[in-house]
């Protein structure tokens, strides 16, 4: 928490949510849970601050130079927290809520390496609506390069999770889940958001709800 406000990626209000996030975090899945949440937090800090000016120079920045609010921090890590509180509260329900914290993280993971670092590196742009070409940094815009950046960043998300809680099938869901995620953040932004009918941060918290979602619907068909 004081080194996020101290090398200016959250603000104080924002730290002390994330260390709240973090407390419930660790009841739910221990240092696993915290690991993910950690790498989720210094790969989305690190690619937000990614060739800054060439991203304020088309108006695709975060704000104050990528320093995160305590919205923004729900938004990506509140399911997280919602899941490991009911992990606590439940303990019976460990298995598939771990997963889905899982899934959630690398919705959240996916999403914000695929929308900063696309925009840095993707080549051809498109709406994730009409599937013609459209202007980088928009909402709902994606790109091949970018969407594949994103699974890499699930797929690592998988990694720490298989790493603490056993290798098998769940790294596949948790990929899958962390794209479907991704995918479903485009789409809201190509429509509802653009429309300005809800904001960024709803975006970014239905992106995770919808990467755990889909863990959990992986979890009791297989």
């Amino acid at each position: 928490m004081v080194l996020s406000v101290q090398f200016k990626k959250l603000t104080i209000p924002a730290a002390l949510t994330g260390g709240l996030i973090g407390l419930l975090i660790y009841h739910g899945a221990g240092i696993t849970g915290i690991a993910m949440l950690t790498l989720f937090f210094i790969l989305g800090s690190g690619a937000t601050g990614w060739q800054l000016r060439s991203k304020q120079q088309i108006g695709a920045a975060e704000k104050d130079k990528g320093r995160r609010t305590a919205g923004q921090v729900i938004a990506n890590a509140g399911i997280a927290a919602l899941i490991g509180a009911i992990i606590w509260y439940i303990p019976k329900a460990a298995a598939s809520h771990r997963l889905m914290m899982a899934g959630s993280l690398a919705a959240a993971t996916a999403d914000t390496l695929s929308s900063e670092l696309g925009t840095v590196y993707g080549r051809r742009f498109y709406n994730s609506i009409t599937f013609k070409k459209d202007q980088r940094g928009l909402d709902g815009v994606v790109s091949l390069e970018g969407t594949l950046i994103g699974m890499v960043g699930a797929a690592l998300i998988g990694v720490v999770y298989s790493i603490g809680f056993g290798w098998g099938i769940n790294l596949l869901w948790i990929m899958i889940a962390g794209t479907i995620g991704n995918l479903a953040d485009s789409v809201l932004g190509a429509t509802l958001e653009r429309k300005r009918l809800i904001s960024n941060n709803t975006v970014n918290f239905l992106n995770t709800l919808v990467g755990a979602l889909v863990c959990l619907l992986l979890f009791r068909l297989m």
